[in-house]
């Protein structure tokens, strides 16, 4: 069986939920965080834009790592 792609699908008026992997490299700068790589981000775009082109309302779940495994309410989303 062959495995879908975001091509295949009617996305006319539907939500749609997508997991993104936006776990991306930051640091404090000037009082504000900053991301410092954002090619996780600039990777999704070309699958968001077929589905916003498709119709689609897109639901983003993301997270962002716990810096040495403690959490950081400045970092949380």
């Amino acid at each position: 069986m062959a495995k879908l792609s975001v091509n295949d699908l009617d996305l006319q008026g539907k939500r749609v939920l997508t997991r993104v992997d936006y776990n991306v490299p930051m640091a404090e700068q000037d009082g504000a965080m900053v991301i410092n790589d954002d090619t996780r981000i600039r990777a999704t775009l070309p699958t968001l834009k077929v589905m916003i082109e498709k119709g689609a309302k897109i639901i983003l779940a993301t997270h962002l790592g716990r810096p040495k495994g403690v959490r950081v309410d400045s970092m949380s989303l």
